[in-house]
């Protein structure tokens, strides 16, 4: 059984995914609202490099404008920047 499939059984058939990211999703999101599957960027980032044969500032623009800014609706997959240095 693959990431979907059982992201799918423990948290609900309405999640959404990203295509091509699988091996990028972190977790699920929970709370009020509905669950969202949750990616790490830095990783989709590197999926972008290899993938498409692009480099990181390629691989940034492509996401940006093919992937982070596209709203599905409700159940709208989060993207999160593991990469920043809070401290």
């Amino acid at each position: 059984m693959g990431v979907r499939e059982r992201l799918s059984d423990n948290h609900g058939g309405d999640l959404l995914f990203a295509d091509g990211y699988d091996s990028c999703i972190i977790g699920v999101s929970i709370g009020s609202d509905h669950s969202r599957v949750v990616y790490d960027i830095q990783k989709m980032v590197e999926v972008c490099i290899k993938e498409l044969a692009i480099d990181e500032s390629e691989a940034w623009e492509w996401l940006e404008y093919n992937t982070f800014c596209a709203y599905v609706g409700e159940n709208t997959p989060i993207y999160v920047d593991s990469a920043i240095d809070l401290y």
